[in-house]
């Protein structure tokens, strides 16, 4: 597996890879996230465009895994609720990762937390409260919940790494 930047010719798979995630968040309890097509077409445009979109690729060049990540601060990470981040250091944050329902089970989400972590020993990610299995893969991978945030769509469990 490699990590690199999203390319145009990219966008396809990608596309499919979100549509995917929505339906597999919905059949684990959790069809709330991302309802209505969010990551919309002009969100994973603009991370393409603004160079924070990756996408993890198989050795068969097929696309396994896409997410947001930069480096940088997050306005809604700036108040934080029941709880506290593990530091006030600069971060990297993580956003919209979806993996291939071909690669789930396949150690391709902690691929790419280990490659955002490698870039950044600080990083911060939310989910939401009924994502119990990427709740599940931050625990695994060393994130610990740190308390609530909230974005426009609502309450959001925020999690770090250093």
């Amino acid at each position: 597996m490699i990590i690199r930047n999203a390319k145009s010719y990219d966008l396809n798979g990608i596309y499919y890879i979100y549509e995917q995630a929505r339906k597999f968040m919905a059949t684990c309890g959790n069809p709330t996230q991302w309802a209505g097509g969010y990551p919309d077409k002009e969100t994973i445009k603009e991370d393409l465009e603004l160079n924070r979109l990756y996408v993890c690729v198989g050795d068969d060049n097929v696309l396994l895994a896409v997410f947001c990540y930069y480096y940088g601060v997050e306005p809604a990470y700036n108040n934080i609720y029941n709880g506290a981040w593990l530091n006030n250091n600069s971060y990297g944050v993580i956003h919209r990762i979806a993996v291939s329902p071909d690669a789930h089970g396949k150690g391709v989400a902690a691929f790419c937390f280990n490659y955002c972590y490698n870039r950044c020993k600080n990083l911060k990610i939310d989910t939401h409260e009924d994502n119990i299995p990427m709740q599940k893969a931050l625990a695994k991978n060393g994130f610990k919940r740190c308390g609530d945030i909230y974005i426009r769509e609502g309450k959001r469990i925020a999690f770090q790494k250093d």
